[in-house]
Protein backbone atom coordinates (compact mmCIF):
# COMPACT_ATOMS: atom_id res chain seq x y z
CA UNK A 1 0.00 0.00 0.00
CA UNK A 2 1.23 3.41 -1.15
CA UNK A 3 0.57 7.13 -0.29
CA UNK A 4 1.14 10.17 -1.68
CA UNK A 5 4.01 11.00 0.56
CA UNK A 6 5.91 7.69 0.43
CA UNK A 7 5.83 4.35 -0.18
CA UNK A 8 4.79 1.26 2.28
CA UNK A 9 8.01 -0.10 3.51
CA UNK A 10 8.90 -3.64 2.74
CA UNK A 11 10.28 -6.12 4.49
CA UNK A 12 13.79 -5.44 4.38
CA UNK A 13 13.53 -1.72 5.06
CA UNK A 14 11.13 -2.43 7.45
CA UNK A 15 13.98 -4.43 9.05
CA UNK A 16 16.44 -1.59 8.60
CA UNK A 17 14.08 1.13 9.79
CA UNK A 18 14.39 -1.65 13.22
CA UNK A 19 18.17 -1.70 13.32
CA UNK A 20 17.97 2.28 12.93
CA UNK A 21 15.98 2.59 15.77
CA UNK A 22 17.81 0.12 18.29
CA UNK A 23 20.89 1.73 17.69
CA UNK A 24 19.61 5.42 18.07
CA UNK A 25 18.47 4.33 21.33
CA UNK A 26 21.15 3.06 22.24
CA UNK A 27 23.23 5.99 21.44
CA UNK A 28 20.62 7.96 23.27
CA UNK A 29 21.12 5.83 26.41
CA UNK A 30 24.49 5.96 26.09
CA UNK A 31 24.58 9.60 26.01
CA UNK A 32 22.56 10.23 29.13
CA UNK A 33 24.68 7.56 30.94
CA UNK A 34 27.72 9.83 30.09
CA UNK A 35 25.77 13.47 31.32
CA UNK A 36 24.87 11.19 34.48
CA UNK A 37 28.36 10.46 34.99
CA UNK A 38 29.44 14.30 34.20
CA UNK A 39 27.61 15.58 36.75
CA UNK A 40 28.03 13.11 39.31
CA UNK A 41 31.78 13.97 38.95
CA UNK A 42 31.05 17.75 39.19
CA UNK A 43 28.45 16.92 42.73
CA UNK A 44 25.82 18.35 40.53
CA UNK A 45 23.81 15.57 41.84
CA UNK A 46 24.03 16.20 45.43
CA UNK A 47 20.67 16.04 47.37
CA UNK A 48 21.35 19.41 48.94
CA UNK A 49 21.23 21.25 45.42
CA UNK A 50 17.96 19.73 44.66
CA UNK A 51 16.55 19.86 47.48
CA UNK A 52 15.12 23.50 47.42
CA UNK A 53 12.88 22.47 44.46
CA UNK A 54 11.14 20.36 46.98
CA UNK A 55 10.01 23.23 49.46
CA UNK A 56 7.46 26.10 48.86
CA UNK A 57 9.27 29.28 49.20
CA UNK A 58 11.30 28.04 45.87
CA UNK A 59 8.11 27.68 43.71
CA UNK A 60 6.34 30.40 45.15
CA UNK A 61 8.82 33.29 45.68
CA UNK A 62 10.92 32.40 42.50
CA UNK A 63 9.52 30.32 39.52
CA UNK A 64 5.67 30.86 40.14
CA UNK A 65 5.76 34.14 39.80
CA UNK A 66 9.07 34.04 37.20
CA UNK A 67 6.24 31.44 35.39
CA UNK A 68 3.16 33.84 35.89
CA UNK A 69 4.65 36.62 33.99
CA UNK A 70 6.34 34.30 31.15
CA UNK A 71 3.14 33.73 30.33
CA UNK A 72 1.37 37.44 31.24
CA UNK A 73 3.91 38.59 28.40
CA UNK A 74 3.50 35.66 26.10
CA UNK A 75 -0.86 35.98 26.56
CA UNK A 76 -0.50 39.48 25.61
CA UNK A 77 1.67 38.83 22.70
CA UNK A 78 -0.52 36.21 21.54
CA UNK A 79 -3.92 38.37 21.61
CA UNK A 80 -2.71 41.15 19.91
CA UNK A 81 -0.50 39.80 17.34
CA UNK A 82 -3.00 37.51 15.81
CA UNK A 83 -5.59 39.66 14.47
CA UNK A 84 -2.56 41.55 13.50
CA UNK A 85 -0.71 39.34 11.25
CA UNK A 86 -4.33 38.54 10.50
CA UNK A 87 -5.13 41.60 9.02
CA UNK A 88 -1.49 42.73 7.95
CA UNK A 89 -1.71 39.16 5.83
CA UNK A 90 -5.04 39.60 4.52
CA UNK A 91 -4.11 43.25 3.08
CA UNK A 92 -1.47 41.65 1.90
CA UNK A 93 -3.88 39.77 -0.60
CA UNK A 94 -5.60 42.87 -1.55
CA UNK A 95 -6.73 44.12 -5.09
CA UNK A 96 -5.65 47.56 -4.32
CA UNK A 97 -1.85 48.23 -4.99
CA UNK A 98 -1.20 50.97 -2.61
CA UNK A 99 -2.98 48.57 -0.08
CA UNK A 100 -0.49 45.62 -0.83
CA UNK A 101 2.71 47.74 -0.93
CA UNK A 102 1.99 49.20 2.23
CA UNK A 103 1.49 45.76 4.60
CA UNK A 104 3.91 44.17 2.22
CA UNK A 105 6.70 47.09 3.45
CA UNK A 106 5.11 46.42 7.17
CA UNK A 107 5.69 42.92 7.16
CA UNK A 108 9.23 42.79 5.76
CA UNK A 109 10.16 45.22 7.68
CA UNK A 110 9.55 44.23 11.27
CA UNK A 111 10.24 40.51 9.84
CA UNK A 112 13.84 41.04 8.74
CA UNK A 113 14.84 42.74 12.12
CA UNK A 114 15.87 40.37 15.20
CA UNK A 115 13.26 40.33 18.46
CA UNK A 116 15.29 41.16 20.59
CA UNK A 117 16.64 44.50 18.87
CA UNK A 118 13.19 45.65 18.57
CA UNK A 119 12.71 44.73 22.22
CA UNK A 120 15.85 46.96 23.27
CA UNK A 121 14.40 49.76 20.73
CA UNK A 122 11.05 49.42 22.43
CA UNK A 123 12.39 49.98 25.72
CA UNK A 124 14.21 53.30 24.68
CA UNK A 125 11.68 54.81 23.06
CA UNK A 126 9.63 54.02 26.28
CA UNK A 127 12.38 55.10 28.46
CA UNK A 128 13.13 58.55 26.03
CA UNK A 129 9.26 58.95 25.19
CA UNK A 130 6.72 58.02 27.62
CA UNK A 131 5.98 57.97 31.46
CA UNK A 132 5.36 54.13 32.11
CA UNK A 133 7.19 53.12 34.90
CA UNK A 134 10.40 51.61 35.64
CA UNK A 135 8.82 48.15 36.87
CA UNK A 136 6.48 48.19 34.27
CA UNK A 137 8.28 48.93 31.43
CA UNK A 138 9.94 45.64 30.53
CA UNK A 139 7.00 43.78 30.26
CA UNK A 140 5.56 47.00 27.51
CA UNK A 141 8.90 46.70 25.60
CA UNK A 142 8.90 42.57 25.44
CA UNK A 143 5.36 42.80 24.53
CA UNK A 144 6.28 45.50 22.04
CA UNK A 145 8.93 43.70 20.28
CA UNK A 146 7.08 40.08 20.30
CA UNK A 147 4.35 41.50 19.08
CA UNK A 148 5.82 43.94 16.27
CA UNK A 149 8.27 40.60 15.07
CA UNK A 150 5.22 37.46 15.58
CA UNK A 151 2.34 39.69 13.79
CA UNK A 152 4.40 39.82 10.79
CA UNK A 153 5.46 36.06 10.57
CA UNK A 154 1.95 35.35 11.67
CA UNK A 155 0.96 38.13 8.60
CA UNK A 156 3.14 35.66 6.27
CA UNK A 157 1.17 32.28 7.53
CA UNK A 158 -2.07 33.89 6.90
CA UNK A 159 -1.13 34.90 3.46
CA UNK A 160 0.46 31.15 2.46
CA UNK A 161 -2.80 29.63 4.13
CA UNK A 162 -5.26 31.40 2.11
CA UNK A 163 -3.07 30.93 -1.37
CA UNK A 164 -3.00 27.34 -0.27
CA UNK A 165 -6.83 27.03 -1.09
CA UNK A 166 -8.05 26.11 -4.36
CA UNK A 167 -8.88 28.68 -6.90
CA UNK A 168 -12.14 26.70 -7.47
CA UNK A 169 -12.76 27.79 -3.94
CA UNK A 170 -12.72 32.04 -4.63
CA UNK A 171 -14.36 31.51 -8.32
CA UNK A 172 -17.68 29.53 -6.68
CA UNK A 173 -18.21 32.03 -4.49
CA UNK A 174 -18.01 34.49 -7.01
CA UNK A 175 -20.60 32.88 -9.16
CA UNK A 176 -23.07 32.55 -6.35
CA UNK A 177 -22.90 36.25 -5.85
CA UNK A 178 -20.36 36.81 -2.83
CA UNK A 179 -18.57 40.11 -2.45
CA UNK A 180 -14.77 39.67 -1.72
CA UNK A 181 -15.19 40.53 2.04
CA UNK A 182 -17.63 37.87 2.28
CA UNK A 183 -15.54 35.13 0.46
CA UNK A 184 -12.98 35.92 2.86
CA UNK A 185 -15.03 35.75 5.69
CA UNK A 186 -17.04 33.11 5.04
CA UNK A 187 -15.43 31.00 2.92
CA UNK A 188 -11.66 31.71 2.81
CA UNK A 189 -10.52 32.02 6.06
CA UNK A 190 -12.81 29.31 7.84
CA UNK A 191 -10.80 26.42 5.77
CA UNK A 192 -7.51 28.46 6.01
CA UNK A 193 -7.82 28.13 9.69
CA UNK A 194 -7.30 24.25 9.82
CA UNK A 195 -4.54 24.26 7.50
CA UNK A 196 -2.50 27.17 9.36
CA UNK A 197 -2.97 25.95 12.25
CA UNK A 198 0.05 24.26 13.21
CA UNK A 199 2.01 26.78 11.81
CA UNK A 200 0.56 29.12 14.33
CA UNK A 201 1.08 27.31 17.21
CA UNK A 202 4.89 26.55 16.18
CA UNK A 203 4.92 30.27 16.26
CA UNK A 204 3.27 30.74 19.17
CA UNK A 205 5.94 28.22 21.02
CA UNK A 206 8.34 30.79 19.85
CA UNK A 207 6.43 33.74 21.67
CA UNK A 208 6.30 31.84 24.79
CA UNK A 209 10.00 30.99 24.29
CA UNK A 210 11.38 34.50 22.80
CA UNK A 211 10.12 35.86 26.55
CA UNK A 212 13.08 34.91 27.72
CA UNK A 213 15.78 37.44 26.06
CA UNK A 214 13.68 39.97 27.99
CA UNK A 215 14.64 38.67 31.22
CA UNK A 216 18.29 38.26 29.88
CA UNK A 217 18.34 42.37 28.69
CA UNK A 218 15.85 44.10 30.13
CA UNK A 219 16.00 42.48 33.39
CA UNK A 220 11.91 41.33 32.82
CA UNK A 221 11.41 39.00 35.87
CA UNK A 222 10.19 36.15 33.82
CA UNK A 223 10.91 32.43 34.38
CA UNK A 224 14.60 32.39 33.50
CA UNK A 225 15.37 35.76 35.06
CA UNK A 226 13.78 34.30 38.13
CA UNK A 227 15.45 31.24 37.55
CA UNK A 228 18.97 33.50 38.06
CA UNK A 229 17.97 34.73 41.33
CA UNK A 230 17.14 31.41 42.58
CA UNK A 231 20.30 30.34 41.88
CA UNK A 232 21.96 32.92 43.57
CA UNK A 233 20.57 32.24 46.92
CA UNK A 234 20.55 28.29 46.54
CA UNK A 235 23.78 28.01 44.59
CA UNK A 236 22.41 25.53 42.05
CA UNK A 237 22.74 26.83 38.67
CA UNK A 238 22.68 23.57 37.26
CA UNK A 239 19.41 22.31 38.83
CA UNK A 240 18.07 25.59 38.65
CA UNK A 241 18.45 25.35 34.58
CA UNK A 242 17.53 21.52 33.99
CA UNK A 243 13.97 22.58 36.39
CA UNK A 244 13.50 25.65 34.35
CA UNK A 245 13.99 23.54 31.09
CA UNK A 246 11.86 21.04 32.26
CA UNK A 247 8.87 23.63 32.49
CA UNK A 248 9.32 24.93 29.33
CA UNK A 249 9.14 21.55 28.03
CA UNK A 250 5.72 20.80 29.58
CA UNK A 251 4.65 24.73 29.06
CA UNK A 252 4.94 24.24 25.43
CA UNK A 253 3.64 20.55 25.07
CA UNK A 254 0.22 21.45 26.50
CA UNK A 255 0.33 24.33 23.94
CA UNK A 256 0.85 22.04 21.32
CA UNK A 257 -1.38 19.08 22.50
CA UNK A 258 -4.01 21.81 22.86
CA UNK A 259 -3.26 22.46 19.51
CA UNK A 260 -3.88 19.01 18.14
CA UNK A 261 -6.93 18.28 19.74
CA UNK A 262 -8.44 21.75 18.09
CA UNK A 263 -7.11 21.01 15.03
CA UNK A 264 -8.75 17.29 14.60
CA UNK A 265 -12.12 19.03 16.61
CA UNK A 266 -12.27 21.22 13.61
CA UNK A 267 -11.44 18.82 10.86
CA UNK A 268 -14.18 16.76 12.60
CA UNK A 269 -16.90 19.30 12.86
CA UNK A 270 -16.11 20.37 9.35
CA UNK A 271 -16.84 16.53 7.87
CA UNK A 272 -20.34 15.82 10.39
CA UNK A 273 -21.59 19.12 8.83
CA UNK A 274 -20.67 18.55 5.06
CA UNK A 275 -24.14 18.34 3.05
CA UNK A 276 -24.36 15.96 0.55
CA UNK A 277 -26.61 15.84 -2.10
CA UNK A 278 -28.39 13.10 -3.70
CA UNK A 279 -29.95 12.90 -7.10
CA UNK A 280 -33.12 14.05 -6.99
CA UNK A 281 -31.85 16.96 -4.83
CA UNK A 282 -33.50 19.96 -6.54
CA UNK A 283 -31.08 23.06 -5.55
CA UNK A 284 -33.14 25.89 -4.59
CA UNK A 285 -31.28 29.32 -5.58
CA UNK A 286 -33.20 30.99 -3.27
CA UNK A 287 -31.40 28.92 -0.43
CA UNK A 288 -28.68 31.00 -1.34
CA UNK A 289 -27.20 33.74 0.85
CA UNK A 290 -26.17 36.73 -1.31
CA UNK A 291 -27.62 35.60 -4.65
CA UNK A 292 -29.80 36.76 -7.27
CA UNK A 293 -32.19 33.76 -6.54
CA UNK A 294 -34.70 35.42 -4.69
CA UNK A 295 -37.86 33.64 -7.14
CA UNK A 296 -38.50 37.23 -8.65
CA UNK A 297 -37.85 38.00 -12.54
CA UNK A 298 -34.93 40.16 -12.74
CA UNK A 299 -35.11 40.84 -15.89
CA UNK A 300 -32.40 38.78 -16.99
CA UNK A 301 -33.92 35.47 -16.84
CA UNK A 302 -32.06 32.43 -17.67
Amino acid sequence: MSSVLYDTPGPRAKRRNVLISVVFFLLLALLMWWIWQVMDDKNQLEWSLWEPFTTAQAWTTYLLPGLANTLKAAALAMVIALPLGAVFGIARLSDHRWVRGVAGTVVEFFRSIPVLLLMLFANELYVRSTDISSEQRPLYAVVTGLVLYNASVLAEIVRAGILSLPKGQTEAAYAVGLRKGQTMSSILLPQAVTAMLPAIVSQLVVIVKDTALGGAMLSFPELLNSRQTLAANYANVIPSFIVVAIIFIVLNFLLTSFASWLEKRLRRSKKSTGAVLGEDTEINPAAIPGTLGTGENTGGGI
